[in-house]
């Protein structure tokens, strides 16, 4: 996926409220932007650090910087979650998800029940496989580890996967890494436990969990290769 049209970089002064950051730009302004990430962040919010903005024309916004990645050490981190679903989808249709490479056709936010939705629907003939994307940040020790913050909502999604699983219709979940400073994945059972065993859950239910690194830099965002999952987290965590 390329950017639509070049970021802007600046200085990360603070990251608050949970979806706003203050940020310097190099011609010393001071800007906030909106921070459409719902985690902690952990490892990728450090004040100082170099970030990256995109700049909507869109009148009506309320925050026209959107912050898109922010630098750690030698490797970019993307941290727009808005993002994710459009990379994944086309990853897919470009045949880059070796496990996916006979897709036909996605859908975006598909109702699976009453009360929830998942992120994608992939087609193929009448073969169907429902989906949910979740975008990691955090890495530990070069372990990608999701989440960084307890998230009942995916626990939720966890859950509805389960149950499509089990009714007999594919489901999977799709970790994307956003950094490329890490080698494997973990669940990050230390930060939720519930999550943690949901995903186990998830697994001997049937549900597929593919995990694949992405490349971030300011021209764009590409999948480019799968990591192994580990499922002892106590094997990526620091001893």
């Amino acid at each position: 996926m390329q950017f639509s049209a070049p970021l802007i970089n600046g200085i990360l002064i603070k990251r608050y409220k949970r979806f706003l950051a203050d940020i310097q730009l190099d011609n010393g302004t001071i800007v906030t932007a909106h921070c459409p990430n719902t985690g902690k962040m952990l490892t990728c919010s450090t004040p100082g650090s170099k970030v990256y903005l995109s700049l909507s024309d869109r009148a009506q916004r309320k925050y026209a910087y959107t912050l898109e990645m922010i630098q750690v050490g030698d490797t970019w981190v993307g941290v727009n979650t808005a993002r994710s679903n459009k990379v994944v989808a086309e990853a897919i249709l470009l045949g880059r998800i070796a496990e996916l490479r006979s897709i036909e056709r996605i859908a975006a936010e598909v109702k699976t029940s009453s009360h929830t939705r998942l992120d994608l629907q992939l087609t193929q003939g009448k073969r169907n496989i429902y989906m949910e994307v979740k975008t990691c940040s955090l890495a530990i020790n070069g372990c990608a580890m999701f989440p960084d913050a307890v998230t009942k909502r995916g626990s939720k999604h966890l859950q509805e996967l389960i149950r499509l699983a089990e009714e007999g219709s594919e489901a999977c979940i799709f970790f994307l890494v956003q950094r490329m400073d890490a080698d494997r994945f973990a669940p990050a059972v230390h930060i939720d436990a519930e999550y943690g065993k949901n995903l186990h859950d998830a697994i001997a239910a049937g549900v597929k969990i593919l995990i694949y690194q992405a490349c971030i830099n300011p021209q764009g965002i590409d999948v480019v290769k799968p990591l192994p999952f580990i499922s002892e987290e106590s094997k990526c965590l620091p001893k």
